[in-house]
């Protein structure tokens, strides 16, 4: 940087520092947000591509699922490490449209490069493509449909456009069910039209290598992976009284260390006897409520489990805070916190089954058969872990899908027919659009033509052909059902195909896409700091110098 006439230049940022302005850092971020989308655009649609991926660790994931691609690729770029955080947000927040938000912000920045080569500003631009936004908004809200969460075969078709991508489609009714199923039971309904449906606490995917595919299913109850821990207890028990416990069935240590002198023959003794009459009297409790199983998330001393045992008692010790939950609420019991405020009203009641069962070499808990269970495990069985590790993706997605729809019941048309609609009716309305806005106005529209372009060309079809077709049946607002059949490339109507996407997944895509467009439109100096020195020793290091020694 240069001084005035009488200085030398005057260094302002540090030269080992990497600075990139104007419409070189532009450029670059447009770059490298393509190349992130191209890595993806396969494995959109029915017959998308899967990819392989080798992870730090050395293992191997194998998947195509838009997010779990990008959780793994590491990269470099600063735009594109801002476009990795697209999917998983699209991902946190409805669960699917992982792959098209990435190709749809990859093309939206694609889109803006001429215009920033004929020196438009990107304010205009990005003016432009917001209000673009409301308008594809509006055009979304005018084609929804709201469909009946009562009517399952309504709700199993759209989980079953969401699961038609997946490497598990060719077992595509019988996961939608499961994720239906899962769904629906730990719903609960606040009143007002509103309902809370937690699947990340209340419906927990167990994954058990062996067996079948058809093995898997939603239990009506809750499974954990533990063992009853003394093997004279009871392992199978019917419509058992359950207590949950939150503190330790043993003798309480001192929190700092305590030194006591004994200066007698049977102060020791009385000591023991102390501490056997505060467990003595801590199960007698436990034991005045009769209960059949007790589970507890601390420790269980064996004194404890000799007077248990001898009340006829089953316990299991030491499991999650999270099974514990989940046992809970399938059971109807109160997780009690201290043994001494436990009451007759904290008894979980409403299983029928208590049973301990050997899984391969593992023994697992299972409380079924629950009356009005709000929680749920959904055991899944496959041949290897990395077919069980992209059921339970698919199955994830799915779920999600599933608890949109009941949440939203509103559904938009799949196959590319939404992206198809909204991008004539932006075409039509560009023409309104006053000075040069109306310009990269149009682009929006055309961007948004790269989900059914994607789908055609993933499963070989004639992409211009159909497009040209499809953009003409879109014409004058007609048609808005009208998309690609995403397994054999013709057009179709997705009444027909029935391939209904939620309401809410499309319109997250759309904005997510579009506003992360403007975000990086909006940067004009990239600068990256230094890394830190090494020292002498660490440079000889890291030459080889000291490789001989």
């Amino acid at each position: 940087m240069q001084g005035g006439p009488q200085h030398g230049p005057v260094m302002v940022i540090n030269q080992g520092s990497k600075r990139e302005t104007g419409r070189e850092a532009q450029l670059g971020n447009i770059a490298a947000g393509k190349a992130i989308a191209d890595i993806i655009r396969t494995t959109l649609g029915p017959r998308s591509m899967l990819k392989m991926l080798l992870d730090a660790m050395g293992g191997i994931v194998m998947t195509n699922d838009g997010n779990c691609i990008l959780r793994e690729i590491d990269v470099s770029h600063p735009a594109a490490k801002s476009m990795l955080e697209l999917s998983r947000a699209q991902d946190e927040e409805v669960g699917d449209g992982t792959t098209s938000v990435i190709v749809l912000a990859g093309e939206m920045l694609s889109v803006a490069r001429p215009f920033l080569e004929r020196n438009m500003h990107p304010i205009i631009i990005v003016r432009a493509y917001n209000k673009a936004l409301q308008v594809a908004l509006d055009v979304c809200d005018s084609i929804a449909k709201t469909v009946d969460t009562n009517d399952r075969d309504v709700l199993l078709k759209v989980v079953r456009a969401c699961v038609g991508t997946k490497f598990v489609s060719r077992w595509g009714d019988f996961l939608c069910d499961l994720a239906l199923q899962a769904v629906q039971q730990v719903s609960i309904d606040l009143g007002n039209g509103k309902k809370e449906i937690d699947i990340k606490r209340y419906a927990k995917v167990e994954k058990l290598p062996g067996g079948d595919l058809s093995e898997c299913r939603v239990l009506n109850g809750v499974m954990f992976n533990k063992d009853i821990t003394h093997s004279k207890m009871r392992r199978s028990i019917k419509n058992p009284r359950i207590l949950l416990l939150d503190c330790p069935l043993e003798y309480k240590k001192g929190e700092s260390e305590v030194n006591i002198e004994v200066m007698k023959d049977d102060d020791w003794d009385k000591l023991l006897a102390l501490e056997e009459d505060y467990i003595k009297d801590m199960c007698s409790k436990i034991l005045a409520l009769k209960p059949d199983v007790v589970i507890t998330e601390k420790g269980l001393s064996d004194l404890a489990q000799h007077y248990l045992i001898k009340g006829n008692v089953s316990c299991i010790r030491r499991i999650r805070k999270t099974d514990n939950n989940r046992v809970a609420r399938a059971c109807g019991a109160t997780i009690v916190n201290r043994i001494d405020e436990a009451l007759e009203s904290d008894i979980g009641t409403k299983a029928g089954l208590f049973e301990i069962r050997k899984i391969a070499d593992e023994y697992f808990t299972f409380i079924e058969d629950c009356d009005d269970a709000k929680a749920c495990t959904i055991l899944l069985r496959g041949a290897s872990k990395d077919v069980l590790n992209e059921i339970e993706r698919n199955l994830q997605d799915a779920l999600q899908v599933a608890r949109t729809v009941v949440q939203d019941p509103r559904l938009l048309p799949g196959g590319g027919s939404t992206e198809m609609h909204v991008a004539v009716k932006l075409l039509e309305e560009s023409n309104k659009v006053d000075g040069s806005g109306q310009y990269p106005f149009r682009a929006v529209g055309e961007a948004l033509e790269v989900i059914p372009r994607t789908l055609c060309d993933n499963c070989g079809a004639d992409t211009l052909r159909v497009i040209t077709e499809l953009r003409a049946m879109h014409a004058n607002g007609q048609n808005a059902t009208s998309g690609v059949d995403g397994t054999t490339g013709k057009i179709a109507s997705m009444d027909d195909t029935g391939v209904w996407e939620p309401y809410q997944v499309k319109v997250q895509t759309f904005k997510t896409a579009i506003e992360s467009a403007t975000m990086l439109l909006r940067i004009d100096d990239i600068v990256s700091g230094s890394k830190p020195k090494q020292s002498a020793y660490g440079e000889a290091l890291a030459s080889g110098q000291l490789a001989g020694n």
